[in-house]
């Protein structure tokens, strides 16, 4: 695929929700088509987290795909494109790695994050897919001690202070080739470089969705990108959906 030049704007309420109401509203989004927030106001994440972003501190931007893969091979295009932007991030001098499902951690503490979420339109003759990414870009080590010690930024890790434009151009220019494989070869073709990123392969985690938490050596991942839980009983367990607890 490739990435037409981004639709930038000053302020909406979520790049995701202004997409997903545009194909409601039968809008013509080209292939390609970004569209990108200097301000977020009423972002989310999984589980309707809040994500809001400031002027010239965060990146927010969300894009859409059309897809014939299946409903469970969806998920695993959050995690390649979790991949497409670690690569991106790691441009800048450090190491980034993933969080299963959808979160991008530099030392343990999350830089930016990913939502996948399906409209029921058809676009351009199968599924529209809108994606949404947020990172941390100009966040600095003065915000609120609660949120340095989960949270950090490109600024945080190299001293400097980044455009915001720049940055995602950085992004688009390394996800083409992440977003390509997982659709020529799903989760497969993208296993060994997310195993290599991903935090906490072959450690005891606790895993939760909101309503449950399970625990178990995080032993791998299947051919969709669901979770695969040891738990104590040696029996292997699918997880689908939740958020690993570090």
């Amino acid at each position: 695929m490739k990435f037409l030049d981004p639709e930038w704007h000053d302020k909406l309420s979520s790049t995701n929700t202004v997409l997903l109401d545009w194909l409601k509203s039968r809008e013509k989004i080209p292939p390609g088509f970004v569209l990108a927030a200097l301000e977020q106001t009423a972002g989310h994440g999984r589980y309707n987290r809040h994500w809001i972003s400031k002027a010239g501190r965060d990146l927010t931007f969300s894009f859409v795909l059309s897809t014939s893969n299946v409903l469970e091979e969806l998920a695993s295009l959050t995690q390649a494109v979790a991949l497409g932007t670690a690569a991106a991030l790691d441009t800048f001098g450090f190491l980034t790695q993933t969080k299963w499902p959808n979160d991008l951690l530099v030392r343990g503490r999350k830089i930016g994050g990913i939502l996948s979420e399906q409209s029921d339109v058809q676009y351009n003759d199968g599924k529209a897919i809108v994606v949404g990414v947020g990172i941390n870009v100009n966040m600095q080590d003065m915000e609120p001690i609660t949120l340095i010690k989960t949270a950090t930024s490109i600024r945080i890790e190299t001293g400097r202070k980044y455009a915001i434009k720049d940055v995602l151009n950085t992004i688009l220019e390394m996800l083409p080739q992440w977003i390509d494989r997982w659709e020529e070869g799903g989760f497969p073709a993208i296993r060994e470089d997310w195993i290599a990123r991903c935090v906490s392969v072959g450690e005891s985690v606790t895993v939760g969705d909101g309503t449950e938490r399970q625990s178990g050596i995080l032993a791998g991942f299947g051919d969709k990108g669901q979770l695969l839980l040891r738990v104590k009983d040696g029996v292997l367990r699918e997880v689908w959906a939740g958020d690993v607890e570090l």
